[in-house]
């Protein structure tokens, strides 16, 4: 049996290089559209709530069908060139609201902008996990496009304001770069990346498929740590303004923290894929966590004007960001790895579009969950936006719900480390 050569190093970054504008894409869309479509449109906040909700919620539950329909075509990189176009004329339309009929713009535009960004997800996800040819490589593969995507994030965040000092106007000009950026990006990766091993497309009924991978009980396990952990990542996400605006009292440091966060995760990502190297991914996962759960202790202690010490904390939990994105995702491509049916790597028809289908899905639900469930704690312990009142409650619910969460999932990490992760 001859042995398999590793991809170089240069097939690897191209592979990466479609991250960066996917999730380039993504926080435009979820952090600055609606206050875009509020200040700027002039939309009623009932009317723009309404809307975004019912988006989401189907954007979320797609997921699985576009996984499930990117099995059974013979090649995932025809879907990313059909769904590309799509997400760069949604982005277009989206960003740059008309005068009139604000709220049928905004839903079309979503509904555009959505189905190319997650259909394109989908099929490059599973496209990776089918590429990489055993555990190492398909972890080296997910770093690759998980660090491309951090450097997406930074890159979206900063470019409106050094475009403009205006959001609208500098919202205006992301979205006439993004076309561009994502036309460069994507044919590196479409033209630097190799096949990956030929495959048959998946056969038989849809639903029947996608029910038959919630069938597998690795997958629910990984699944399941991943729901609590990823509920843990997405609660200071959603409160972090308000933590560093009113508990530090050092509002105009926040674009600072959130950078140094995302390129945190972007420095000690290396770190992780050597660290599961030599102990495995899911000790490694767990490692990451505790990292976390340290930082978030930190942070309990800190009162107004601690500015340097929550910057230690943005650093932890941001190098622990690095090992969330790669670990769990490499892990869940070795479940893709084996054929429906039982035939052998190679001479059958994978599922892997339908296992990352799923996987976004509980992606796109844990922000859900963790601002239906921090918000209303805010409220119930007295906290309101700015006024400088019960912020020992802000601090309980930023920064001991998120250990909880974290140190539960450790705990169900480490007790299925034997069937998360097979050597």
């Amino acid at each position: 049996m001859t042995a398999t050569r590793a991809l170089p190093h240069r097939q690897l970054l191209a592979y990466g290089a479609l991250g960066l504008p996917l999730a380039m894409a993504a926080l435009p869309v979820y952090v600055h559209v609606p206050r875009l479509y509020a200040e700027s449109a002039g939309m009623s906040l009932s009317l723009l709530g309404a809307l975004l909700l019912a988006a989401r919620l189907l954007d979320a539950g797609i997921d699985p069908l576009l996984g499930g329909w990117s099995d059974r075509t013979a090649s995932r990189r025809r879907l990313i060139l059909l769904a590309l176009p799509c997400l760069a004329l949604g982005m277009l339309a989206l960003l740059q609201p008309p005068a009139v009929a604000v709220p049928l713009w905004l839903l079309a535009s979503m509904f555009c902008t959505y189905f190319g960004f997650s259909l394109a997800s989908v099929a490059y996800q599973a496209w990776g996990a089918e590429l990489g040819r055993d555990a190492g490589e398909r972890t080296r593969l997910t770093a690759s496009r998980e660090g491309f995507g951090l450097l997406g994030v930074v890159l979206a965040a900063a470019l409106p304001g050094l475009l403009s000092q205006d959001l609208s106007e500098g919202l205006s000009g992301l979205a006439q770069i993004f076309p561009w950026l994502l036309l460069l990006l994507a044919s590196w990766t479409i033209f630097g990346t190799p096949s990956s091993v030929e495959r048959l497309p998946a056969s038989g009924g849809l639903f029947s498929a996608l029910r038959s991978v919630l069938d597998d009980g690795r997958f629910r396990r990984l699944l399941a740590v991943f729901v609590v952990n990823g509920i843990a990542a997405a609660l200071p996400a959603t409160l972090v303004l308000f933590y560093v605006a009113d508990v530090l009292r050092a509002e105009a440091w926040s674009g600072a923290f959130l950078a140094l966060y995302f390129v945190s995760g972007v420095v000690f990502l290396p770190l992780w894929v050597v660290l599961a190297r030599r102990f495995g991914r899911v000790r490694t996962w767990v490692i990451s966590m505790f990292v976390a759960v340290a930082a978030f202790v930190w942070a309990w202690g800190l009162t107004a004007g601690d500015v340097w010490p929550f910057a230690v904390v943005c650093l932890l939990s941001g190098a622990a960001l690095g090992a969330d994105l790669t670990l769990p995702a490499a892990l869940l491509a070795d479940l893709c790895e084996r054929p429906a049916g039982g035939g052998e790597q190679g001479g059958g028809a994978t599922q892997a579009g339908a296992y990352f289908g799923w996987w976004n899905l509980v992606a796109k639900l844990n922000l859900a969950l963790a601002a239906g469930l921090s918000l209303p704690l805010l409220e119930l312990v007295g906290y309101r936006p700015g006024e400088g009142g019960a912020t020992a409650g802000l601090a309980a619910v930023y920064c001991l719900l998120p250990l909880l969460f974290k140190s539960a999932a450790a705990v169900l990490a480490w007790r299925w480390r034997g069937t998360l992760e097979v050597s």
